[in-house]
């Protein structure tokens, strides 16, 4: 007998079985989520835009950003761009309404309010708030904008409930830059302390019994202090050199014979503590059960008086918590307000409970595409976070649900399957070549307009086979200086090409690998999912209506920036180019 035919063995693997009916079902979720939330987006484009960025965020898009998503939905990628960058919805009233779903469906007692920060890293020196700061994610001072997040763990899950992009003092403080990135007015300089009490003023109504944060807060005595007039009970992270005064060690004699006899223990600092605690002070505890093996601590703890800035703080309580036989061995010293009637076992857990908070960062980063934006302004950070928190909430909320059956079952595989369900719903041969030739056309566009910016001209056409860079170059200059003595030259007609890619002759031999084995193409505008019962099974046309450019579905946006029928003339843009391209009539030569 082998270790997975053993009867245990098998107990776990039947907690890791999806049914098709559950897939299913999971497809059919997403809308009546999205219908508690539309009544947030006043008009119709916004309440669509915000359905398709979440469906994009629930794909498997190798990048979330607005454009590749307009892509996956065949829309322009100015109106998703707009949405995110600079439509006027409200982001607050959205994390609003998430709240009061997390307490409708989720609200525990003993759930625990988390505080950490988030660092994304940038390049330039244009987005909203980016400076050389500390960057958790890079593990160093790099160029970043760090965003504050307060995260929300209970029996049933965790997830995100609030976010706030920090403002820097420089930023504060300079009124070009704010009017720039289009900053509120007020909005002003804060620290991250201060706005993660904030958060927690905002989201007081969760039911929660802990607060718990990194050392970033943790460390700020007037941080302690605003949560102890709160009526919080927490546990936060301090630094290890941070000076204190045990409590409960016994005064040092009189060293010689002169002077007076010391009254109060000497100060020390978290680290010299733990270190000359003995063996018998340490409580050993089992958190939880981990993906390898029990994640097992050993814990001390005492009562302290803390200082900073010689100012000597409230007595506190001191613990101390360290891994047990785990190879990334790893220690944190705490300081909590817990009455001493609570057990320690139970301040443990509660700390144990930030490991849940880093994994909704992770989840979120990886599967909806947290720290994927191309926006600069405050609102755009904030409509994009907004997204994604609301994506990650969908996804959190699915797998409590889908837990019932399946125990296994992860935010990762739950976001795979929506992702294929969302394929086998749009994937259709003309979608396909249509995304394609919309690439290829946007890069195209792209070197036109910068030979037209940078040499006044436009680029060469493309050469099959076209291997030696330093003799197309010396054309393009020869073309150049012929032009730029000549004056600007007649286009000449080129030979007749296809616009298009070819496209594999549909028979009833051609086949195309996707999913389970080889399936055949479909007929013209019809989805694979013929495997796929109900709506996504139906007929459906992805291409434009006749004679419109616009988008069966969604018939108010423009499919493709494709000329306007009969006109001759490029369609409209939200956004106007550098280089007006001039309208060139078509001839038998010149298709």
């Amino acid at each position: 007998m082998t270790i997975l035919q053993h009867p245990d063995a098998q107990a776990v693997l039947q907690d890791a079985v999806l049914t098709p009916e559950q897939i299913l079902e999971l497809g059919e979720r997403l809308e009546p989520f999205l219908q508690r939330y539309f009544p947030l987006f006043k008009r119709r484009e916004q309440r669509l835009n915000a359905q398709l960025i979440l469906e994009g965020k629930l794909s498997n898009l190798s990048r979330k950003t607005s454009e590749p998503i307009a892509n996956l939905a065949h829309v322009r990628g100015e109106n998703l761009q707009d949405f995110i960058g600079s439509s006027p919805w409200k982001d607050r009233a959205v994390l609003d309404g998430l709240r009061q779903h997390v307490i409708e469906v989720w609200g525990d007692a003993k759930g625990v309010l988390v505080g950490d920060g988030s660092g994304f890293p940038k390049k330039g020196e244009h987005s909203c708030g980016v400076k050389r700061q500390w960057c958790g994610r890079l593990g160093k001072i790099d160029n970043c904008q760090v965003g504050v997040f307060l995260g929300y763990v209970c029996r049933h899950g965790h997830t995100l409930l609030d976010h706030r992009l920090f403002l820097p003092s420089e930023w504060a403080e300079d009124d070009a830059r704010r009017t720039e990135c289009h900053v509120p007015k007020e909005i002003t300089y804060k620290e991250i302390w201060e706005i993660q009490l904030e958060q927690i003023d905002a989201n007081k109504d969760v039911p929660h019994a802990w607060v718990v944060c990194d050392s970033e807060c943790g460390r700020v005595n007037a941080f302690r202090a605003g949560l102890r007039q709160r009526g919080e009970r927490y546990v936060v992270d301090v630094r290890e050199d941070l000076r204190l005064r045990d409590l409960r060690a016994a005064p040092p004699g009189r060293q010689g014979t002169k002077g007076r006899c010391p009254s109060v223990p000497p100060q020390t600092d978290a680290l010299a503590w733990a270190a000359a605690q003995p063996a018998s002070a340490w409580q050993r505890f089992e958190i939880r059960k981990g993906e390898k093996r029990p994640l097992v601590v050993e814990a001390v703890e005492t009562w302290v008086e803390t200082f900073e800035a010689s100012r000597v703080g409230p007595v506190e309580r001191f613990v101390v918590i360290r891994t047990v036989d785990n190879p990334d061995a790893k220690t944190w010293q705490t300081l909590s307000n817990a009455e001493e009637q609570v057990p320690l076992a139970e301040v443990v857990w509660a700390h144990a409970q930030r490991f849940w908070g880093e994994v909704s960062f992770r989840e979120g980063k990886s599967e909806v595409g947290l720290d994927e934006y191309e926006t600069r302004s405050w609102a755009g950070w904030h409509h994009h976070m907004t997204m994604s928190l609301l994506a990650l909430w969908f996804l959190a909320q699915e797998r409590y649900r889908v837990q019932k059956k399946t125990p296994a079952i992860t935010v990762s595989i739950l976001r795979e399957a929506f992702s294929r369900i969302l394929t086998l719903w749009r994937l259709t041969l003309d979608g396909i070549v249509r995304e394609m030739n919309a690439t290829l056309r946007r890069k195209e566009e792209a070197r036109i307009y910068h030979y037209m910016a940078n040499t006044g001209h436009y680029p060469p056409r493309r050469a099959m086979g076209e291997q030696n860079p330093t003799s197309a170059a010396s054309k393009e200059s020869s073309a150049a200086s012929k032009e730029s003595s000549t004056g600007p030259q007649e286009l000449s007609a080129g030979p007749k090409r296809s616009r298009d890619p070819p496209v594999p002759a549909r028979n009833s031999s051609a086949s195309v690998g996707y999913g389970l084995g080889k399936v055949p193409w479909p007929e013209s505008g019809t989805r694979f999912a013929s495997l796929v019962p109900s709506r996504w099974s139906e007929p459906i046309e992805r291409a434009p209506a006749p004679g419109t450019g616009t988008c069966p579905w969604y018939g108010h946006l423009p499919l493709v920036r494709a000329p306007a029928p009969g006109t001759g003339t490029r369609a409209p843009l939200n956004r106007s180019p550098t280089v007006e391209l001039p309208v060139i009539a078509k001839t038998s030569a010149n298709p």
